[in-house]
């Protein structure tokens, strides 16, 4: 089967770099696929699980994002995350535990920093947690 060079990075460190014969994204349009020689593509990602299928491999290699970029060229993918974490760094109590945070953050914000920090660390929980509900589905 095809391949593609798949890049996954975010503000604070590489995630990912490797081949990927088929990547699934969470689109502000809904999940998109994508094949190695697809039509040339920009577009934003929200919240949820970026999902890839690599070669030699059963598994998937499953990534929280919180939002961020989705560039695809025919033979090279580059998903610049706000926020991302690998399915296996993943701490369900931890994720909990920010999102109730960022929730309280919200609630007693007096600025709009403030209430864009709150949202930006609300967005990266709910990631966190939709990808550990992706898990216990694929698992049961």
């Amino acid at each position: 089967m095809a391949k593609m060079h798949v890049e996954v990075v975010s503000s604070e460190q590489q995630i990912y770099s490797g081949e990927a014969e088929f990547l699934v994204a969470p689109a502000l349009e809904g999940e998109i696929g994508v094949y190695p020689r697809h039509v040339p593509l920009l577009t934003r990602i929200k919240p949820g699980v970026l999902r890839l299928t690599v070669p030699g491999s059963k598994d998937e290699v499953l990534v929280a994002v919180s939002g961020g970029l989705l560039e695809v060229q025919p033979t090279h993918i580059t998903v610049l995350a706000d926020t991302a974490i690998r399915g296996e760094d993943l701490d369900e109590a931890r994720a909990n535990e920010a999102k109730r945070a960022a929730e309280e953050s919200l609630k007693h914000a007096t600025d709009d920093l403030d209430t864009a920090k709150a949202h930006a660390a609300l967005a990266a929980a709910i990631a966190q947690l939709k990808a550990l509900e992706y898990l216990r589905k694929r698992v049961h």
